[in-house]
């Protein structure tokens, strides 16, 4: 499993949210660097962002969900086009960040 992960579920239908494209940025010189690109699988998730073996380097990261295009699908407008999540690597353990989305609200948190 990768050391990062991540995974949406779409609170408005109780479900996971497949088919959303997650970019993975670092922070580097105060610019980000896109790292990798994915997108959610049928259960919502990513579980291979980033290949099993590689670490983070500590610092601060950027996950950007690009929302806009997963209600457009479903023909609903949303207020968030997309989601940037930014968080710090401090320590080769494992990083779940999952999103909670509907088309007016979202949360965030640190998972396990």
């Amino acid at each position: 499993m990768s050391q990062l992960t991540t995974h949406i579920l779409d609170t408005t239908k109780g479900k996971p949210a497949q088919g959303v494209t997650i970019i993975l940025y670092q922070r580097q010189n105060n610019t980000w660097v896109e790292l990798a690109v994915g997108v959610t699988n049928a259960d919502g998730r990513i579980p291979d962002l980033l290949p099993a073996d590689t670490l983070l380097a500590f610092g601060t990261y950027k996950m950007k969900f690009e929302t806009k295009e997963y209600f457009d699908r479903q023909l609903l407008q949303t207020f968030y086009p997309l989601v940037e999540i930014i968080f710090d690597v401090q320590t080769n353990e494992h990083y779940h960040v999952p999103l909670l989305l509907n088309p007016f609200g979202y949360c965030t948190y640190r998972g396990s």
